[in-house]
């Protein structure tokens, strides 16, 4: 059975983890600043070709997610794995956003990813420490997107 802190740290991670989604998907990228610890490494290599810690992160997401009109993260099924003060999750994530097609029409396409996060209990709280985007599969892409996740 969870105690009550364990059940207590698994709702703050969770909570910064939707935190999260609705920061990239309200283009509100300095509230990032709440959710990961100063040294985090944002990694979505496997996604769209950048690694890099916060502010290099929050600079590509204001130029790449600028001209998209609309996304929506949605998060489900975590796995957590504590080790004290750690904590390791995998998450499902759906992502279907509303692009701009190969000729300016709207389109809308599909990523299928999952989240592996480290989490460190800081004197703030839960904190990401480290966020990997794995990729399962990615549908209806144009081909200005295609090329970015290749």
């Amino acid at each position: 059975m969870l105690s009550i802190e364990e059940m207590s740290d698994r709702f703050e991670i969770q909570d910064l983890l939707v935190g999260y989604c609705y920061a990239v998907d309200n283009k509100d990228f300095d509230a990032l600043d709440q959710f990961f610890t100063d040294d985090a490494v944002i990694d979505y290599s496997e996604m769209v070709g950048i690694k890099g810690l916060l502010p290099e992160i929050k600079a590509f997401l204001e130029a790449s997610l600028g001209p998209i009109p609309m996304a929506q993260h949605a998060v489900s099924t975590t796995q957590y794995k504590f080790d004290g003060d750690t904590c390791e999750t995998r998450t499902v994530c759906y992502n279907p956003m509303v692009v701009p097609g190969d000729h300016g029409e709207p389109q809308t396409i599909f990523f299928g990813l999952w989240y592996i996060h480290q989490f460190r209990r800081t004197q703030q709280g839960w904190r990401i420490s480290s966020l990997y985007e794995k990729k399962s599969y990615a549908h209806n892409l144009p081909s200005h997107i295609k090329a970015l996740t290749q």
